[in-house]
């Protein structure tokens, strides 16, 4: 006797708008299938937190998605990858949900972000959280041991965006701001990791701010395709992924403001849902 197939979708979550840059990767190489994108943008940055606050809103946030029939979820928030999800793989799913998957941001963007630099010589920008956690730092030395890092945190850059704030002198300011400290902590840099995935909508003001020659690597072109490779090394898990093609987003904030934000991260309109954590 066969059993029935119980398909299920993939869960995105991000403290606010930023994993929508994510997710639009993810569907660029893997569009078939269906996506539900949770934002917590009222309890939004996650970035100033505390590791017990973190992990507390990011639990409850993957709790809610897969009561919500996700398979995987994807955390596209650089702060919850580097502070909550070891200790929610490690201590709460094999308890809870011991047949589903939670994966990251950062293993897949430390993966080859040391191929991109010549002189490797490599640099950082993310959230004051992500930048404490020294994540960056520790998976970067265990894949490429050569490479020199130097992180630095971008305070009001998450903001800044998620207020809308793009394309003006002050966005301008903070940028060449935080280049020139970084640039004061090593020499010869040449290669820019945007390790928040807010940033991603500042590339090109980042690119006109920043020296000619500077490489800056937006996380979405390392997540999409190590998505795609995981779906094909993991067919337990690809095979029971519905694919209908369909995007569903939450989000725990106002839904006029999600919706506007949101149109301007993936370049179509949206229509979130308001939910409760």
């Amino acid at each position: 006797m066969s059993s029935l197939l119980f398909f299920m979708k993939t869960g995105v979550f991000d403290s606010g708008m930023g994993g929508l840059t994510i997710l639009k990767a993810l569907c660029n190489y893997t569009n078939d299938y269906d996506y539900l994108y949770l934002g917590d943008n009222g309890r939004t940055p996650y970035g100033t937190r505390s590791f017990e606050t973190i992990l507390k809103f990011t639990q409850e946030a993957v709790e809610y998605l897969f009561k919500q029939d996700c398979k995987v979820i994807i955390i596209a928030c650089n702060t919850a990858s580097a502070k909550a999800l070891r200790t929610i793989q490690q201590k709460y799913l094999p308890q809870h949900y011991p047949d589903r998957r939670i994966l990251g941001v950062i293993r897949p963007s430390t993966e080859q972000i040391a191929d991109f630099s010549k002189t490797k010589r490599v640099a950082i920008w993310a959230t004051p959280g992500t930048v404490k956690s020294e994540s960056y730092l520790i998976e970067i030395g265990n894949f490429s041991p050569d490479c020199l890092v130097v992180q630095q945190a971008c305070p009001m850059l998450v903001p800044l965006i998620e207020n809308g704030e793009l394309n003006n002198e002050a966005c301008d300011y903070f940028i060449k701001k935080y280049w020139e400290q970084t640039d004061s902590q090593l020499d010869n840099i040449d290669t820019l990791l945007l390790a928040c995935t807010h940033y991603s909508i500042l590339y090109d003001q980042i690119k006109a701010c920043l020296p000619s020659g500077i490489k800056i690597i937006e996380q979405g072109s390392l997540v999409g395709p190590s998505w795609k490779d995981y779906l094909s090394r993991h067919p337990e898990i690809e095979t029971q992924l519905s694919r209908n093609q369909t995007k569903t987003f939450l989000t725990t904030d106002q839904v006029d403001n999600f919706n506007s934000l949101a149109c301007m991260f993936l370049g179509y309109p949206v229509k979130a849902q308001k939910i409760e954590l």
